[in-house]
């Protein structure tokens, strides 16, 4: 099965990140072993494409959450609450 975004093909996730966003991941996570002035270069770019695209980081989080979900990762249950007798055997130090 092919996965297109805007009518490119995404062959592989990375690719399919990139479409979505509409820029490179690298952008957002750096590279191994980047220069200080390539790392300010970088996030001097970030933060131009956020002033211009203040709604990015909302559709970030739609790519990745659609993705998990697809995955089948999304699947989450609520962590269990202590009772009280629990959450004071868990105390340590003296009460102000």
């Amino acid at each position: 099965m092919r996965t297109f975004v805007c009518g490119h093909q995404a062959d592989t996730t990375q690719d399919f990140i990139e479409l979505a966003l509409g820029t490179p991941v690298e952008l957002w996570l750096g590279v191994e072993g980047e220069s200080e002035d390539e790392l300010a270069a970088r996030l001097d770019a970030a933060r131009d494409i956020l002033t211009d695209y203040p709604d990015l980081p909302d559709r970030a989080v739609q790519v990745a959450a659609r993705a998990l979900d697809e995955a089948g990762l999304l699947r989450l249950a609520p962590l269990p609450v202590p009772n009280a007798a629990q959450r004071r055997s868990l105390r340590t130090g003296a009460a102000a």
